[in-house]
C-alpha cells in the first residue's frame, strides 16, 4: 500500500528579494515521512491556484506549519496594530476554513505553532500579539542569535491535563519544550480545548472538542529533532496512525460536492 498523503502547508518567501517562492522547512518534510510514515506534498497557500474542496479530497491530512507572518486580527474581530507584524491574508484563506472542513468530517491534521493559532482563531479564538508584554508571561520568542541546535533547544515545561489527550499519548503529564512563538491564546473558542501549559499558564496544546478526527495542536515545534524526541515522536507516530486510516478509508468516501 502506498504511503498517505500529508500536505504540509506552506509560507511565501521572497529569494533574493525578488524571487517569490512558497517553500516549507525540511525539519517538517522530514518529520512526516521518516516519523508519521507518509508522503509529504508541500500545498502552496493561495486560494487563487488550490481549493480548500480540492485539499481535502487530494491529501489524507495536513500539517499546520508554523510561519512568521501572524493570522490577521480581523479573522478573530480585532484590528490590526504594528505589535501584530506581518500578516498572510492568502494562507488565512485558505487554512481557516480547511480546518473547520477537517474538524466536520474527522480528517487529520496537525498543527504547529502558527498552526496552532490557526486551529485556535477557526475555532473562535482570540490571540494577543505579543504574550511577553502580558504581566507575568515569559518571552517564548526565538533566541535571536545562535545556532539551530541553540534556538530549538528544549526552554520550559508544559505541564498536561492529567489523564487528558496528550498525556495518555506522551506517557507524562509533563515534557519539556522548545519554544519559538510571539502569539498566544488569549480567550479560547468553545470547542478549542486547551491541554497543555507553560508554567506561565500560556496555553501550550490543545485539541478540538468533540471532533472525529486527530486534531492536536502545539506551540512548540515538534518537527525539531522529531525522530528521536521523546515528546515530538509520539505526536507525529500519533499523526501518522491517523492519516493512515483516513488513507484506508478513502475510497469508501463520497467526493465532496462544492457548495
Amino acid at each position: 500500500m502506498s504511503r498517505p498523503r500529508v500536505g504540509i502547508i506552506t509560507n511565501q518567501n521572497v529569494v533574493d528579494n525578488q524571487y517569490r517562492t512558497h517553500s516549507g522547512g525540511v525539519m517538517n518534510t522530514q518529520a512526516v515521512a521518516e516519523v508519521s510514515g507518509c508522503m509529504p506534498l508541500l500545498i502552496p497557500a493561495d486560494p487563487r491556484f488550490v481549493s480548500v474542496e480540492e485539499l481535502l479530497e487530494s491529501f489524507d491530512g495536513f500539517v499546520l506549519t508554523g510561519g512568521r507572518p501572524n493570522v490577521h486580527p480581523e479573522e478573530y474581530g480585532e484590528a490590526a496594530t504594528e505589535a501584530h507584524g506581518a500578516f498572510d491574508r492568502n494562507r488565512d484563506a485558505i487554512t481557516l476554513p480547511l480546518v473547520r472542513a477537517c474538524v466536520e468530517r474527522g480528517q487529520p491534521f496537525l498543527g504547529i505553532c502558527r498552526g496552532f493559532q490557526e486551529v485556535a482563531v477557526a475555532m473562535g479564538s482570540t490571540l494577543h500579539p505579543e504574550i511577553r508584554e502580558i504581566p507575568g508571561r515569559l518571552n517564548h520568542r526565538m533566541p535571536p542569535d545562535g545556532t539551530i541546535e541553540e534556538k530549538f533547544a528544549l526552554r520550559h515545561k508544559v505541564t498536561f491535563t492529567e489523564g487528558g489527550v496528550f498525556h495518555k499519548l506522551m506517557g507524562a503529564q509533563e515534557v519539556m519544550t522548545n519554544t519559538l512563538h510571539g502569539q498566544g491564546v488569549t480567550r479560547p473558542g468553545k470547542r478549542f480545548r486547551i491541554d497543555g501549559y507553560a508554567p506561565d499558564e500560556t496555553p501550550e496544546a490543545a485539541y478540538v472538542d468533540g471532533a472525529k478526527g486527530f486534531t492536536l495542536s502545539v506551540q512548540w515545534h515538534p518537527e525539531y529533532n522529531a525522530a528521536a524526541d521523546p515528546v515530538s515522536r509520539p505526536l507525529f507516530e500519533g499523526f501518522g496512525d491517523a492519516a493512515r486510516a483516513w488513507a484506508e478509508g478513502r475510497m469508501a468516501r463520497p467526493v465532496l460536492q462544492s457548495a
